[in-house]
């Protein structure tokens, strides 16, 4: 018996240990990674509601590749209670930019307006 509680405790305090806070950077890798490859399930763990509706309607129209996204994080800037990172892919090169906010003590992409200006 005192065996199995010891390793119910341990593998509580593993399965624990996987649910780092991850920075608005590493969160918006993760999401430009997720949405090049096209990958559904990490890209709305990452998103919020309205963030994942918005780029989940852009996912058709970009075409399948079958490389490695690399993202490179260019800039970051805190604007009030949103964090703005500026990222660009290997897949197009060009600039992105993510407007990050904290839902349930993580980092989320959301979705960032037509009218609203980021701070690059």
């Amino acid at each position: 018996m005192k065996k199995i509680v010891i390793c119910s405790l341990i593998l509580l305090f593993i399965s624990c240990s996987g649910n780092k806070n991850l920075s608005p950077a590493e969160t918006a890798t993760i999401v430009a990674e997720s949405f090049f490859s096209k990958d559904k399930s990490t890209l709305k763990k990452h998103t919020t509601s309205e963030g994942y509706a918005s780029l989940n309607t852009l996912l058709d129209m970009i075409p399948d590749t079958e490389k490695e996204i690399e993202v490179d994080i260019l800039d970051e800037a805190v604007d009030g209670e949103a964090t703005w990172v500026k990222y660009s892919t290997s897949y197009d090169g060009k600039p992105g930019v993510f407007k990050l906010v904290q839902e349930d003590n993580q980092w989320k992409v959301t979705h960032n307006g037509p009218r609203e200006k980021g701070p690059f």
